[in-house]
């Protein structure tokens, strides 16, 4: 009885050092150091120098709203606004352990190439929005459907939407597509997300640590719903895409490793239709858009103008 007891508790100990290992990775510095942030995005030159004709009339703005469920965070969100009244509007996601701010070189694609509105939200425990952990995409996907929301308030009445995410803000992207939105948003664009948080942590727990699934995963799971109310196997992009009806692009580098590229044929047949996909050749996690910018701007460009083409 004491034998397992002490296992039990080595077991949970062991959960619970997992929980925190992938959901608050060294206090997330990275993500909440924003003055890290601006400087590592300010390496790519077209980056810096459109960020700086922002800065100079003002146009990079931001904003923060307080979440809807307890405890109400408050939740932030840069954004720029398009010359024109009648621009498409592109939400923004960002990726693990990553800020708004690392998306920059994504928003000035669509705000400086493309001529859209783009709005670009610090996901929970990123960037100035408050939080305690990583959400892997699962409730972030109801703090992005908040911020979709707000957007006619900001943007004018008359948006129509697009929402982009890369690698864990895909999964975000794809969790909510299953979800009820607002009749404006008419395209969703994926770039690397993975199909569930458990098959990710758990391909994880094997190439970092060489250890099966059983018992970790399922102690950490256990810990996480205890902790933060969720749970690793319901935090399912592949469910979520099966109630999908908006037009999706599926994008995954071929050499992606990290959130594995077979992923990307489960997360495919999943959505039932209105979906296209890029099998990007030999780019690895979150590369496709630094090997291919051009042809990437030209596919995401085509795509969206297809969908939302009556407010070009």
């Amino acid at each position: 009885m004491l034998l397992c007891s002490t296992t039990s508790c080595i077991s949970f100990g062991a959960g619970w050092f997992m929980t925190g290992y992938s959901l608050k990775p060294g206090g997330n510095k990275a993500a909440r150091d924003t003055a890290f942030s601006w400087r590592n995005v300010r390496q790519d030159k077209t980056t810096a120098a459109w960020l700086d004709s922002l800065n100079s009339v003002g146009a990079l703005r931001d904003t923060f709203i307080t979440c809807k469920e307890k405890p109400k965070y408050r939740l932030h969100a840069w954004y720029v606004k398009a010359s024109r009244p009648t621009a498409a509007t592109i939400v923004v996601v960002h990726g693990y352990t990553n800020s708004g701010i690392t998306m920059m070189p994504y928003a000035r694609m669509f705000s400086h190439d493309m001529g859209y509105n783009v709005l670009v939200p610090d996901l929970r425990y990123a960037g100035l929005s408050d939080g305690n952990h990583i959400q892997m995409g699962w409730r972030d996907r109801l703090d992005v459907e908040q911020w979709i929301d707000i957007l006619p308030t900001i943007f004018g009445d008359s948006i129509q939407v697009a929402v982009h995410g890369v690698s864990m803000g895909a999964a975000t992207v794809m969790m909510l597509s299953g979800d009820e939105l607002p009749s404006y948003v008419k395209a969703l664009i994926e770039d690397c997300g993975y199909t569930s948080v458990w098959a990710e942590f758990k391909k994880e727990l094997k190439t970092q640590f060489h250890l099966p699934p059983f018992p970790l995963m399922y102690t950490a799971n256990t810990v996480c719903r205890m902790r933060y109310g969720w749970s690793f196997k319901k935090a399912n992009a592949v469910e979520q895409l099966k109630k999908s009806t908006l037009p999706m692009l599926f994008i995954h580098g071929t050499a992606d490793t990290f959130v594995p590229y077979t992923m990307l044929d489960e997360l495919y047949a999943a959505k039932p239709n209105n979906k296209w996909r890029w099998d990007a050749p030999n780019a690895a996690h979150a590369e496709t858009f630094w090997k291919y910018r051009k042809e990437y701007a030209q596919r995401v460009r085509k795509f969206i103008e297809e969908h939302i083409g009556s407010c070009l």
